[in-house]
C-alpha cells in the first residue's frame, strides 16, 4: 500500500453486494435488475462490479453508454446481456453483433444499417427500441409512427428485439406529475404493441434509480439500477427510508507537510484566504487533476484524526491546504479522508456535490485515472486497479 500513499480510493464490495440485495428487496422478484455501469461504473469500476453481479441470478444484464464500454466488459469475461443505452455509431455494429452487445434503436436509418451489418456478419443484431415519452433526447414517438417502426423492426429477420424502454426526466423530484405522465404514455404504447404486434418475450423497462425507490408501479419486466448501486441517492427528494444503501467508495490521502503560519499570510493561488491569526496548515497532495473539485476552495473540508479540517484557499491541480490548528498530532504521513468516515465524522459525495455546485453523479464519474481503485472484500484487498502502471 505504500505505493498508493498520495491518493487512493477504496471500493467496498461487501457494501456493493448489500446494496444489490436491498434493491432486490425493494423491487421484488417479478422484475429483473439491469446494472447500469456506464462511465466505468460511475467511476467505481465497471469490470470489478460486473464480476460481482455475474453470480446474482436476479441481475439480468448491464447497461452501458458506448459500444467500447461493452467491448471492455466482454474482454474481461463478462457474459450476461449488455446493451448500449444511447446512440451507437454504425462502424461499431459488426463487432457488437459478434460480441452480442445490444444497441438502442430509434431511427429508420439505424434499422437499415443494423440489418445490413447483421447480414454481413451472418448473425442477428440485438436491439432495444428507445421510446421518447418526454425526455426529448432519443427515441421513437409513442404514436402511430412509433408503431410502424416497431412493426418494421419485428419484420426484419436480421434483428432481435430484446427490449423496449423509455427514460424518466423528473422521477427524482417530489412532484411526480411529469414522471407519471411519461409512464402513462409508455404503458399505453406498450399495450398497443402487445395487442397489435405481439413481442411476448420482449422486456419493457423504464424505471431508473429514482423510480425504483419512489414509483413501484413502473418496475415492469426489468429496472435499470444506476446511482443506487453505488450507495448514492438520485436526489434529496426521493425516499431515503425504505431502501438501505451504503456508499461503496471512500477516498484517502496523507498529509505531506505541516507549517506554522503567522497572521496575515495568504494561502494558495490568488491569495483568496488570508490568516487572521497564527495557524497550523497541512498540505495534502490531491487536486482537481484527480477529479477533486476546485469549487471546494474555501468551502470544503477533509477529515483528519476524526475531525474536520477546513480547506484554505484555492485547490490546485495537484495539492491543497487545510486548517489543522485545532487538531493535535497532525504530521507528515497522517491519514486524510476526503470522502468517507473517520471516527464519528463523515464526508459524503452528496455533501461535496452540494458545496461544489455539482452533484454526486458528476463527482463520482470525474474521479480521475490518477487515483488507483483498491477493491476490498471482508476487509481484505482482492484487486487493485492502477491506471498509471
Amino acid at each position: 500500500m505504500a505505493y498508493y500513499e498520495r491518493a487512493w480510493a477504496e471500493v467496498d464490495l461487501d457494501a456493493f453486494t448489500r446494496n444489490l440485495y436491498a434493491i432486490r428487496k425493494t423491487v421484488g422478484s417479478n422484475a429483473g435488475i439491469i446494472g447500469v455501469i456506464k462511465t466505468d461504473g460511475y467511476g467505481h469500476g465497471a469490470v470489478p462490479l460486473a464480476r460481482e453481479m455475474e453470480a446474482m441470478d436476479f441481475v439480468t444484464g448491464y447497461a452501458v453508454a458506448t459500444a467500447q464500454e461493452g467491448f471492455s466488459l466482454r474482454k474481461a469475461g463478462i457474459r450476461k446481456e449488455i446493451f448500449v443505452l444511447g446512440y451507437t455509431f454504425p462502424s461499431a455494429y459488426p463487432e457488437m453483433i459478434r460480441q452480442r452487445i445490444g444497441a438502442a434503436a430509434f431511427t429508420e436509418q439505424m434499422l437499415s444499417d443494423m440489418a445490413g451489418a447483421a447480414g454481413a456478419v451472418g448473425e442477428k443484431m440485438q436491439i432495444h427500441i428507445a421510446v421518447d415519452t418526454g425526455m426529448s433526447r432519443i427515441g421513437i414517438r409513442p404514436d402511430d409512427s412509433g408503431m410502424e417502426f416497431v412493426r418494421r423492426a419485428k419484420a426484419c429477420s436480421q434483428l432481435e428485439i430484446r427490449g423496449i424502454f423509455t427514460h424518466f426526466a423528473e422521477s427524482d423530484e417530489t412532484d411526480k406529475a411529469r414522471a407519471n405522465a411519461q409512464f402513462s404514455r409508455f404503458t399505453s404504447f406498450a399495450e398497443r404493441i402487445r395487442n397489435e404486434v405481439g413481442l411476448a418475450q420482449v422486456r419493457f423497462h423504464c424505471a431508473n434509480s429514482a423510480a425504483i425507490l419512489d414509483l413501484p408501479e413502473t418496475r415492469l419486466d426489468a429496472v435499470r439500477a444506476g446511482i443506487i448501486l453505488y450507495g448514492l441517492w438520485p436526489s434529496d427528494e426521493v425516499d431515503h427510508v425504505h431502501t438501505e444503501l451504503e456508499p461503496i467508495l471512500s477516498l484517502y490521502s496523507h498529509v505531506i507537510y505541516v507549517k506554522e503560519l503567522e497572521a496575515g499570510r495568504e494561502i494558495s493561488y490568488g491569495g483568496t484566504f488570508r490568516t487572521s491569526a497564527p495557524m497550523r496548515v497541512a498540505t495534502i497532495p490531491v487536486g482537481y487533476g484527480d477529479g477533486y473539485p476546485r469549487q471546494l476552495s474555501n468551502k470544503g473540508a477533509v477529515l483528519i484524526r476524526g475531525k474536520r479540517a477546513p480547506i484554505l484557499g484555492r485547490i490546485c491541480m495537484d495539492q491543497f491546504m487545510a486548517d489543522v490548528t485545532e487538531i493535535p498530532g497532525v504530521e507528515t504521513g497522517t491519514l486524510v479522508t476526503l470522502i468517507g468516515r473517520d471516527g464519528g465524522e463523515k464526508i459524503t459525495m452528496e455533501e461535496l456535490g452540494a458545496l461544489s455546485g455539482r452533484f454526486n453523479y458528476e463527482l463520482a464519474c470525474c474521479l480521475g485515472r490518477r487515483v488507483p481503485r483498491i477493491y476490498k472484500k471482508e476487509g481484505k484487498i482482492v484487486q487493485i486497479r492502477d491506471f498509471e502502471e
